[in-house]
């Protein structure tokens, strides 16, 4: 799509529009890409210095292998730039990392019946963000779909605290906790939701680029699962960006 093309939208939905044919969202469910995705991760933490150094050069653990847990790379013209990883967390399965690091916080909304994404180990290649600025919004396309295809009531946020400020901007998040600390992270994390029912017109008006089409989240995340996705003959809806 040229910018010039449609003039009514916004420059950063144009630019999005524009980058999204170049961009594949896939599941790390072979072990090339799972080894590939886990050598990205270690390399986006050891440049900020807030793992410890290992001598496989790898960033993975426990959550990678619950059948809960999708793994996400995100390839801009074959090249990895980013990835991302969500746990679906409902009443009837109860594993995930925001639960066990804010039982107190998690363990309520559980009991309530709600189902939650809960997206973590979120990195980006530091050129990549240089040649595409909005990556960090392509990559968070990924929990808005899982929000939707799970008809999820929150997304959880877990976020050191200086990233706080941007997702209560950009999310309407609600912080629910002072930072503590993370397993494995040489940081504090706070826990935020965001209402995903609350959130998902207002987010789509702002971007259509994030009207994910049905085909789009089936083709992602249509696999045995602890939660059940709604009908998957339902209208295509404007999912909420997590």
């Amino acid at each position: 799509m040229g910018v010039n093309i449609v003039q009514s939208r916004s420059s950063f939905d144009l630019r999005l529009c524009d980058y999204r044919p170049e961009i594949e969202y896939q599941v790390a469910s072979s072990p090339e890409l799972q080894e590939e995705i886990f050598k990205f991760r270690y390399k986006a933490y050891r440049r900020e210095n807030v793992i410890r150094e290992n001598p496989e050069g790898i960033f993975t653990d426990y959550y990678d292998t619950l059948e809960n847990c999708w793994i996400f790379g995100i390839h801009s013209n074959e090249e990895l730039v980013s990835s991302i990883r969500v746990h679906v967390i409902s009443p009837e399965f109860r594993r995930g990392p925001a639960l066990d690091v804010f039982p107190d916080i998690v363990t309520p909304m559980l009991d309530a019946g709600d189902v939650l994404v809960d997206p973590t180990r979120f990195v980006t290649s530091h050129n990549a963000i240089l040649r595409i600025p909005e990556l960090v919004y392509v990559t968070l396309r990924v929990p808005s779909m899982a929000s939707l295809a799970f008809n999820a009531r929150y997304c959880l946020v877990t976020v050191r605290e200086e990233h706080i400020r941007f997702y209560k901007r950009v999310l309407n998040a609600t912080q629910l906790c002072e930072p503590r600390p993370y397993p494995e992270l040489m940081y504090h994390i706070c826990a935020m939701r965001v209402d995903i029912a609350q959130m998902r017109d207002e987010l789509a008006k702002r971007h259509s680029a994030f009207q994910t089409p049905l085909s789009e989240w089936r083709h992602m995340f249509e696999r045995p699962g602890p939660v059940v996705p709604p009908e998957l003959d339902a209208p295509p809806l404007a999912p909420l960006i997590n």
